[in-house]
């Protein structure tokens, strides 16, 4: 996934349309340690007698849990380069050694989580994410595979598979690797099929290299291909933006992700904030027509999916109440009332702090939960409504009321009014459901985080970006 914002977004306008990025709820900065960890020193500088780790057990967390239906998600947290746009967690060119080591400690995470999970689990999707998963080797390629499999009981080529991938590392022995493994997506972040306007965004990569990936992933595999682009880059104008989405549609990719750009806002910056905004709007309506007039069906704010793509086939998967096994630092994992993960950083000496901790752990020590949140019934809602009302389907408020005895329009009144009242809401006549309005569409970012609640709000605000 392109990361295009902060961990801790700073101050933007109240009326602007890019408050947030919402992909997932609550946000990562508002996780916090189970319990507190010991000192790193004693008063007398001596390092502490080692102590048990706290923290629920897996085991607790996953049991009585309906596990039909898993998705799983593994984090390989190293890239060839850090994107100067990028928050996610991840290290640039690791020495070999660390990315073995880390893979060893993931097959020891795998193990335990297995042990961890009820009876009868099972997987309906999965996905390898980072970071860059093409970062590792071919045959580090294969051991993901192998170890997964093997620990969890999951065919991955029996299930939707989507792997991330970059242009220098979508080679021809890395792709053989996922053809071989059935991998049915792959998605490439190129932001710009412009050089200047892809350095300008804090990707120093080459046209030529972005076209070698593309043609590569199109000769040697068989997966759905999204292309990720970036709007609002600085010097971007409606004929460049243009460009862009014309050269990847060339590829005919069965998806396209389009991303405003995020950054944190420059001293002097406020007096620009609103021009910037209105570029980014004007160029992400320039986007959407130009691609839904080109044949493609928008599903939410950023994914546009051709309309003659097919569509792929695997177990039913429900984002809204099925749950989600991580593996890997960095990952999170999903149950239906808590959300945990490792701890977080942006910071290189952070994330190679954190790498450095998971790989020297043994299956105990990866055994219980430490840093993560809890939701309780408000938190559960508001996390159904943001992962179906951000999505042109919209919000199903039939299946919303049997789940919790509820409309939600009662359930967030003040919520439901404000968006109504601008025109950004509409329940279908004679339908059960709630959906946004093409401009509400426009405005996601700004609509997530009208649904956060006061709880979430305080703790992303008191987070220490590191």
């Amino acid at each position: 996934m392109t990361a295009v914002i902060t961990p801790r977004p700073e101050p933007v306008r109240p009326d602007s349309p890019y408050r947030s990025y919402v992909y997932a709820y609550p946000h990562k900065s508002a996780y916090r340690p189970f319990s507190h960890p010991s000192p790193s020193t004693t008063r007398d500088g001596e390092p502490p007698a080692p102590v048990p780790r706290s923290g629920p057990l897996l085991s607790d967390l996953w049991r009585g849990e309906d596990v039909g239906a898993l998705s799983l998600y593994t984090h390989i947290p190293f890239c060839e380069m850090r994107c100067g746009f990028c928050n996610l967690f991840t290290r640039s060119t690791p020495p070999a050694e660390q990315v073995s080591a880390y893979l060893d400690a993931l097959e020891r995470q795998a193990d335990t989580v297995a042990a961890s999970l009820p009876e009868g689990a099972a997987f309906a999707r999965a996905a390898l994410g980072g970071g860059t998963p093409t970062y590792l080797t071919a045959d580090e390629l294969t051991r993901v595979y192998d170890l997964t499999e093997r620990a969890l009981g999951v065919d991955l080529a029996a299930i939707p598979v989507s792997v991330e991938t970059s242009p220098a590392t979508a080679t021809p022995e890395r792709l053989a690797v996922l053809a071989e493994r059935g991998a049915t997506r792959l998605s490439i972040g190129v932001q710009s099929f412009l050089d200047s306007e892809a350095h300008a965004a804090g990707r120093p990569q080459k046209r030529a290299e972005v076209d070698r990936a593309l043609a590569a992933i199109r000769e040697h595999t068989r997966a759905g291909l999204n292309v990720d682009l970036i709007y609002g880059i600085d010097r971007q104008d409606a004929r460049t933006w243009a460009y862009s989405l014309d050269t990847a549609l060339e590829w005919e990719p069965e998806e396209v992700y389009l991303y405003p750009l995020y950054v944190r806002p420059l001293t002097g910056l406020g007096r620009r904030a609103r021009d910037w905004d209105d570029h980014r709007l004007g160029l992400y309506r320039q986007g959407r027509d130009h691609l839904r007039e080109r044949g493609y069906e928008q599903v939410s704010m950023r994914m546009f999916r051709r309309a003659d793509a097919p569509e792929a086939v695997g177990p039913d998967y429900c984002c809204q109440t099925d749950g989600m096994v991580g593996l890997g630092c960095g990952a999170r994992s999903y149950t239906s009332t808590t959300h945990y993960s490792f701890d977080y950083a942006v910071g290189v000496g952070q994330v190679r702090s954190i790498i450095a901790d998971f790989v020297s752990r043994d299956g105990a020590g990866l055994s219980r939960a430490e840093v993560g949140f809890r939701l309780d019934g408000g938190e559960r809602r508001r996390r159904h409504v943001l992962q179906s009302l951000l999505r042109t389907e919209g919000l199903d408020a039939a299946a919303y009321a049997e789940r919790f005895a509820a409309r939600p329009e009662s359930d967030f009144p003040d919520e439901f009014a404000a968006l109504a009242g601008r025109g950004w809401l509409v329940r279908e006549e004679g339908a059960a459901r709630v959906r946004l309005t093409e401009e509400g569409i426009a405005h996601s970012d700004a609509i997530g985080p009208m649904f956060f609640s006061p709880d979430v709000v305080a703790l992303m605000a008191d987070y220490e970006a590191r």
